[in-house]
């Protein structure tokens, strides 16, 4: 792997929206730290196939699904305060490998007990959400730590490629997860999670940073942090404006992942190989939009990209709920993570610019607490609706709800703020 010094001249001779696209990959760190968190991202999302799948098959209940789906993120969402004063304060990369090694540990011990015959939903969920609160006090660190690996000016094509790995294992995880429990059953899901592991704790050891952020150290006040991040927030308009879609966000697209496997079974009627394309649908839409996003999109004001993504995401989940086949819903799927893709990295993107670096991975971490928080609840609700009024009305009234917050932030302006920058 070639550092940011010894770059392969082959790559000069590529187009320049090309080079623009990659470019912060040309950075030895990043590179290893994209490539580790692309292998272990999609083994999370294996994992996260197989659960909702397994707890359907087991209880044969919409509401069950939406409660595994609050037990998966919950503890995130409490524990992410946490996280962002550990990011600010210690070494983000010992916080990020011991929360990785102790999320492989649970991982395996799913793989260990469905092995032996375990078939509790309660105990699944319990270990899965263990596994999420791990996932929360590593979310500052995770977020904040992209920016000790690029230069700066390279920042907006890190996050943004930092979100394409994301959405890229979105898509490869389900995909592969799908096929894990056609032919090999759900324990394959939990192996395959606990192995990929491996590949981002290799790559945070073979990182080596040539420059470090200074840190406070000292005695942890996780309350007393929270209300100055409060107060931070509440001067910077971009970055509330962040937090309102991100929120509306976490409302209409999280709970959709956990009931694809409805959709699947109650209104499509296909197989769970057809189960496992819709399940990945969303993460090709992301990859297909990221040549825009990443390239060209990089020239736009991140208020037209939002408004923009956030129409597409909003009006593909209204498609996607009266579809009338899986293939039609597969179509919709893809823009809708399209839309997500466009607006996770603007959001992160101008975060990332806006805030100073004291302040970095308590704000990051108080941004995915949007997300944290506002999806477990939507699951919760979005299971409930499913049960009473069906999975079709249930998203319908999910994507109104996140047009109707484009609506509010278009008419209040609010969307201007997003194009502001920190002074260097």
């Amino acid at each position: 792997m070639s550092g940011p010094e010894s770059v392969d001249t082959s790559g000069d001779e590529a187009p320049p929206s090309r080079r623009r696209v990659t470019e912060a990959l040309r950075h030895r760190n990043f590179a290893l730290f994209w490539s580790g968190a692309l292998v272990s991202s999609t083994g999370g999302w294996v994992q996260n196939v197989t659960i909702p799948f397994v707890i359907y098959q087991l209880t044969d209940s919409e509401a069950w699904v939406g409660f595994a789906g609050f037990g998966l993120l919950i503890p995130a969402a409490i524990l992410g305060p946490v996280g962002g004063t550990l990011a600010d304060r210690f070494d983000r990369r010992r916080i990020l490998l011991v929360m990785q090694s102790a999320q492989a540990v649970v991982a395996l011990a799913l793989f260990a007990l469905w092995g032996a015959g375990l078939r509790s939903p309660g105990a699944i969920v319990a270990l899965a959400a263990l596994s999420a609160a791990f996932a929360g006090l590593m979310i500052g660190s995770w977020q904040a730590f992209v920016s000790e690996l690029v230069p700066r000016e390279l920042l907006l094509n890190a996050v943004t490629l930092n979100s394409v790995q994301f959405n890229a294992a979105r898509a490869f995880g389900p995909a592969i997860g799908g096929l894990a429990l056609a032919f090999l059953g759900p324990s394959w899901g939990f192996f395959l999670n606990g192995v990929s592991f491996l590949a981002v704790i290799g790559a945070l050891l073979l990182i080596r940073l040539e420059r470090t952020v200074e840190k406070v150290g000292g005695k942890m006040h996780v309350l007393g942090d929270l209300k100055e991040t409060v107060r931070y927030v509440r001067r910077a308009p971009g970055i509330r404006t962040c937090l309102v879609v991100v929120a509306g966000l976490s409302f209409a697209d999280s709970p959709l992942f956990q009931f694809i496997v409805v959709f699947a079974d109650q209104v499509f009627h296909v197989d769970t190989w057809v189960f496992g394309v819709l399940s990945a649908a969303l993460g090709i839409g992301a990859i297909l939009a990221t040549p825009f996003v990443a390239g060209r999109g990089a020239g736009l004001p991140r208020r037209r990209l939002v408004a923009a993504a956030m129409a597409l995401n909003g009006s593909s989940i209204v498609l996607f709920a009266l579809s009338p086949n899986a293939w039609f819903g597969f179509v919709f799927l893809l823009g809708a993570g399209a839309g997500y893709l466009t607006i996770a990295a603007s959001l992160n993107t101008t975060i990332q610019l806006q805030v100073d670096e004291t302040m970095r991975g308590k704000v990051l971490a108080f941004y995915i607490l949007g997300v944290t928080l506002v999806a477990p609840l939507a699951a919760l609700l979005q299971g409930v609706l499913v049960d009473v009024l069906g999975p079709r009305v249930a998203f319908t009234f999910a994507g109104v709800v996140f047009l109707g917050v484009l609506v509010l932030l278009r008419q209040r302006g609010s969307l201007a703020a997003l194009d502001g920058e920190r002074a260097t």
